[in-house]
């Protein structure tokens, strides 16, 4: 027997009843190697570019040759690469969202503005996970149930849809999603992106419109169509909202009533508006009476295509600090505006102007130049009905400049 037999023999075997001890931490830590690799070989390559003088130059060559196929943007952290990426012009976005996944989900994070243009892609949760930093979602295009493969384009001055050859009648039924299904979106998107600054959404409820509210505290500029007196219950709890949009009745599309009840309620909430255009909406002296004693701020306000009731435009009298008013698409102004004394003026008012309005009515015309008698500044664009008579009601303004649509500026003053 030889002496490597014997001492086999002499040397017990392990036990079986004792276990193995388990790995610890720093042993599990060293075996994933894999995040440290790029850092350890770039190590190497920097001492071996150090020693000209090697003595295996093969092993250099090789060295060199692998670095160049290595993505040395991975020894950058996320966020100075977001960085990098911030400082590229916006026309490369889309090319670098196609270098890898890393930098598509980077990319992501830059985007601010986004248009849906699929609502499925909103409740998936892909726009979300994609898009997290958002500040501005345009959504109509979306809450429309319209076929993209059609050839036909319908276009009005609010929305758009595409519609097939065959089409005859609109419904509102059919041609726009389901409440509940915008009002689950608008939960989703107000969880997903709490930084919401400026939102648009046509055919939202209270509830939906309250979900916004509670997580987006930051939403300054909203703009939402088909819009209803109960649904401007959800728009009052946006504390902090400063540019408001309204939409109510679209003729060929859809009709939404906002009254007065409803314009009291916004005027109650929304005390911070700067902003605000009534389009299609209903009301009357009360509502944009409201309006001017509680929004103290307001210094710009739109009526475009309006349904107010006569005597309405006296109440323009209680927005003190108004600078701006425009009128854009009216048929008419105040059909029954009221004796003289009773109408008032704006002090502050500045601006007046009127776009694609019929301007036939001199009774109302006359009471609109009464109000706005402060001006320094009046816009006839694309408007009908504009004759001497209308010009001679001109001489409650000081001295003010007109703009003729693209015409130069003409100065009128009381004795010219």
């Amino acid at each position: 027997m030889s002496f490597l037999e014997e001492k086999a023999m002499e040397t017990p075997s392990p036990n079986p009843s004792v276990k193995k001890r388990g790995a610890s931490w720093s042993d599990i830590w060293l075996k994933n190697t894999k995040p440290l690799k790029h850092v350890v070989f770039a190590m190497q390559l920097q001492q071996s570019l150090a020693t000209p003088t090697s003595k295996d130059p093969d092993k250099e060559k090789t060295l060199i040759s692998n670095f160049s196929r290595i993505d040395r943007t991975l020894l950058l952290s996320d966020d100075i690469l977001l960085r990098i990426l911030s400082k590229l012009p916006v026309s490369q976005r889309n090319a670098n969202s196609l270098v890898c996944k890393r930098w598509l989900n980077l990319q992501g994070r830059l985007v601010r503005s986004l248009k849906v243009l699929d609502w499925e892609f909103l409740e998936s949760g892909r726009l979300i996970s994609r898009f997290p930093n958002l500040s501005n979602v345009d959504m109509p295009k979306g809450c429309l149930v319209s076929s993209r493969n059609a050839g036909i384009l319908l276009s009005h001055r609010l929305l758009s849809l595409q519609i097939d050859s065959w089409f005859s009648n609109f419904y509102e039924e059919t041609l726009f999603l389901p409440v509940e299904i915008v009002d689950r979106g608008l939960k989703a998107l107000a969880s997903g992106c709490p930084n919401l600054r400026r939102l648009v959404v046509i055919g939202a409820s209270e509830l939906g419109l309250l979900s916004v509210a509670e997580e987006c505290l930051t939403l300054q500029e909203l703009e939402l169509h088909k819009c209803s007196d109960n649904v401007l219950r959800g728009i009052a709890a946006c504390e902090n909202l400063q540019i408001l949009k309204l939409v109510g009745n679209v003729e060929g599309f859809y009709s939404s009533l906002v009254s007065d009840i409803g314009l009291t309620i916004l005027a109650q909430g929304c005390k911070r508006l700067v902003k605000l255009e009534l389009s299609g909406c209903e009301g009357s002296f009360d509502g944009i009476k409201a309006i001017g004693q509680c929004c103290q701020m307001l210094e710009e306000l739109t009526f475009s295509d309006h349904w107010m009731d006569g005597g309405w435009l006296a109440a323009l009298s209680y927005c003190e600090n108004l600078k701006t008013v425009r009128f854009v698409s009216c048929k008419k102004i105040d059909p029954s505006p009221g004796p003289d004394e009773y109408l008032g003026c704006c002090p502050a008012l500045e601006r007046l102007h009127l776009q694609k309005c019929q301007l036939r009515d001199k009774k109302s015309v006359r009471a609109m130049f009464r109000v706005c008698e402060a001006v320094r500044e009046v816009v006839f664009q694309d408007c009908w009905g504009l004759d001497d008579d209308i010009f001679s009601f001109a001489r409650v303004f000081r001295n003010i400049n007109y703009w003729m649509g693209k015409c130069n500026i003409v100065t009128f003053s009381p004795g010219g």
